[in-house]
């Protein structure tokens, strides 16, 4: 499974459901009495959850540099996905969000959570594949589904799930009770946070493209045109860098996520 940063999650992460949480609705927060939230890293959605709810929420996850992070806000317990440290039917609810396209085998983990729930299982994740760019910088869109494209051709799961989570419900036994959409939109626009200057940075030294060179490359990707596509980007971030200094630069990237809902079969 890949593992990520402290500042990463809370980078791209932040301000999810901050515009809308209506696509939460089928989760019934409000009548929860146990959340368990899987893979909850610094505990973003942990405290959404907890915003939502006045049941107890717990968030669960194998990183315990992120759980301390988490530990801030909620209770947490150290735990594999596959493998949950709780007795059956401790809880009532049990979710995950973009953990399932980490997984090599995503039916095998909604099991395990339906394992530990008396009624809903639920499931946020992404279709990556299906990130839209608008970029004041007109080669950052092309040069980011080029990337995008290489990567998940070269990644071992399926980090295009999405809708598609539900397919593991079915397979795991559970009975999807509805999908909703939500679109995480994420903007850049004068003033610029740290974080989007980091982000420039990191594009004028191709350090991005760096971090996930092992992976592009297990697909059809050549050196040769990692290479090239490296370059590129490099020339992308000085002028991302150029505008952000005119403070010209303005950038918005939607990412579609997918509530998906399954009911565990009573006994």
């Amino acid at each position: 499974m890949r593992e990520f940063s402290e500042s990463y999650l809370s980078r791209t992460r932040e301000g999810m459901w901050a515009d809308s949480r209506e696509a939460l609705e089928p989760l019934a927060l409000d009548t929860r009495d146990r959340i368990l939230d899987v893979g909850c890293g610094t505990g973003e959605l942990s405290r959404v959850l907890a915003a939502e709810s006045s049941g107890e929420v717990i968030g669960c996850d194998a990183d315990p540099d992120l759980l301390s992070a988490a530990d801030a806000h909620i209770p947490v317990v150290a735990g594999d996905a596959f493998q949950l440290p709780f007795p059956d039917d401790t809880f009532d609810l049990v979710v995950c969000q973009a953990l399932l396209i980490n997984l090599p085998d995503p039916a095998a983990a909604i099991a395990e959570f339906a394992r530990v729930s008396t009624d809903l299982v639920a499931a946020v994740e992404p279709n990556n594949a299906a990130v839209e760019i608008d970029s004041s910088v007109d080669a950052e869109g092309d040069l980011e589904r080029r990337a995008r494209g290489a990567y998940i051709d070269g990644v071992p799961t399926d980090v295009a799930l999405g809708a598609d989570a539900r397919e593991a419900f079915d397979d795991a036994g559970l009975a999807v009770l509805e999908t909703r959409r939500y679109d995480h939109v994420r903007t850049v626009e004068p003033p610029y946070s740290e974080g989007a200057l980091r982000d420039a940075r990191r594009k004028a030294t191709g350090a991005g493209l760096a971090d996930d060179r092992e992976t592009m490359l297990s697909g059809p990707l050549t050196e040769a045109e990692y290479d090239d596509l490296r370059g590129s980007w490099r020339e992308m971030g000085w002028t991302v860098i150029e505008q952000m200094e005119a403070e010209e630069y303005r950038r918005m990237e939607a990412v579609p996520f997918f509530v998906t809902v399954g009911r565990v079969p009573r006994s």
